[in-house]
């Protein structure tokens, strides 16, 4: 690998930083605080994206299952062929677009709100449709993707990441979720090891 390659390879660590800055000085504090509290009371959460974005939507669903809030990851396909019966009044659907106009997502948003769901739009642009349909708006930030084509979701998917890791960041706080909380869910691997260390008797 020559020298030109690595350090392209190497400018993604700060391509990637310098939009995780950016995205904490754009991200509306109040409408964060709003969104966390909506998730820490809602008794189902469904998050839907495309691409890039479904992924990360798979994994905030995954990180709110593990400070206990009922959630699961919505296809933007299954979701309006009859996946959208999980969604109840009182729930929370967040829906994540970096351009805020993604086709699939509008029905989806349309119909969580008729059935009394607070949506939650992930997105850089504010005007866009997806944000005029939601009830919060978490506003991100991407200076560029790390490719030399500014064309692949990389910078985009860690800047969503990194948004939802807040979330559950807040969530924890306001729920008040305790590490005895997560030993009781999570026995498998190191992690757990370490976390039900203390409940192993001595021999």
């Amino acid at each position: 690998m020559n020298g030109e390659i690595l350090e392209r390879a190497m400018a993604a660590f700060a391509i990637e930083a310098e939009s995780l800055a950016a995205t904490a000085a754009v991200i509306d504090r109040a409408q964060l605080a709003a969104a966390a509290e909506a998730l820490a009371k809602a008794p189902r959460i469904a998050a839907s994206g495309c691409g890039h974005t479904g992924i990360a939507c798979r994994h905030f669903a995954h990180l709110m299952c593990c400070i206990e809030r009922p959630a699961r990851f919505l296809s933007p396909a299954e979701a309006v062929h009859g996946g959208l019966g999980f969604v109840q009044a009182g729930d929370v659907l967040l829906l994540a677009s970096r351009g805020g106009k993604t086709d699939e997502l509008m029905p989806i948003a349309d119909i969580g709100r008729a059935k009394g769901a607070t949506v939650i739009a992930v997105t850089e642009n504010l005007a866009s449709p997806l944000a005029a349909k939601a009830d919060i708006v978490l506003a991100m930030k991407v200076t560029r993707e790390c490719d030399r084509f500014n064309s692949q979701g990389t910078t985009s998917f860690a800047v969503t990441c990194a948004i939802f890791d807040a979330l559950q960041t807040a969530v924890m706080e306001v729920t008040g979720f305790t590490n005895d909380q997560f030993a009781a869910i999570h026995p498998g691997g190191a992690v757990g090891k370490r976390l039900n260390a203390n409940e192993r008797p001595n021999h």
